[in-house]
């Protein structure tokens, strides 16, 4: 299968590409900056600068692929409150203009979206037919390019994930374990509830999400729940850091953009289609440490 992947120098898209590789397929790999990019079986690399419509359609009418995993994203939450014409353009437009293209050439398009597209209220888990209602500029422009995924590929995923971490880029556990060499004690939020997600059990489910034809809204996640500060708890433990942390309400840390409370993710979408839930995310955490 021809695959063109957007976002590879990102935590998730490098994986995605790595998992592709492996099995096999033809896989072409997108960013803006195509340098010190890994060389892997089967994957060729080409300039994509999503700002740009014009190139967008110039490489994907080039490539023609089969199938596009569109991880790139503008993912700075709380810059998008001051930059949101950016945010959207990135969010939104080039979704748009990448889902019109795939409808024209009669292409998957699975499109990552995020649990910021809901305010956060209650305690129970989304579900993909809950209605979003966003809280900060980047939930809003996530939302609107699920919009116009929806609107112009007819063979779409949109696929909400939440609360990733991986081996490269930022994220929660790599900042968690900075501060905890540098601080003592730290202090996490503890009333921020969602499901650390390990992006290596992840990319693999979204290959075979892509080549599964069971097309709609997901939410993708390694199951069970847990707060930032349990979360954060947990990896001191397994990193054997002798860090104590402080449970503190989200006032504690005030920003920009506004941010969820209840991130559950409901995911049995996915075994009810005839796919399967990740591990736990404990036993995420704990195979991050691992390898």
């Amino acid at each position: 299968m021809r695959i063109l992947v957007t976002g590879v120098t990102g935590q998730l898209g490098s994986e995605v590409i790595k998992t592709l590789s492996l099995r096999g397929h033809e896989v072409i790999g997108t960013a803006r900056n195509l340098r010190s990019l890994p060389v892997l079986p089967n994957v060729s690399y080409a300039s994509l600068d999503l700002a740009d419509a014009g190139q967008i359609r110039a490489v994907l009418t080039e490539v023609r692929p089969e199938a596009v995993i569109h991880c790139a994203a503008y993912t700075a939450v709380d810059d998008a409150e001051e930059n949101s014409a950016l945010c959207y353009l990135v969010n939104e437009s080039a979704a748009e203009t990448v889902a019109k293209l795939c409808g024209e050439l009669d292409a998957t398009l699975l499109y990552t979206s995020t649990d910021y597209v809901f305010d956060g209220s209650g305690s129970r888990p989304w579900t993909p037919e809950d209605a979003p209602a966003p809280l900060n500029v980047y939930g809003a422009s996530k939302y609107a390019g699920e919009r116009a995924v929806a609107r112009f590929a007819p063979k779409h995923f949109i696929v909400r994930i939440s609360w990733t971490y991986g081996k490269t880029g930022n994220n929660f556990v790599k900042t968690m374990l900075s501060l905890g060499q540098k601080t003592n004690p730290v202090r996490v939020v503890n009333d921020q509830i969602g499901s650390p997600t390990y992006i290596p059990d992840l990319a693999p489910l979204l290959a075979d999400l892509t080549a599964s034809g069971r097309y709609g809204i997901y939410h993708a996640a390694n199951r069970g729940f847990c707060s930032r500060y349990e979360f954060a708890c947990e990896i001191f433990r397994l990193a054997k850091l002798p860090v104590t942390v402080l449970p503190v309400d989200s006032s504690a840390f005030p920003t920009k953009a506004l941010r969820p409370k209840n991130s559950r993710m409901d995911t049995k979408k996915l075994s009810e289609n005839g796919l399967y839930e990740l591990p736990s995310w404990q036993d995420g955490i704990k195979r991050y440490f691992l390898e």
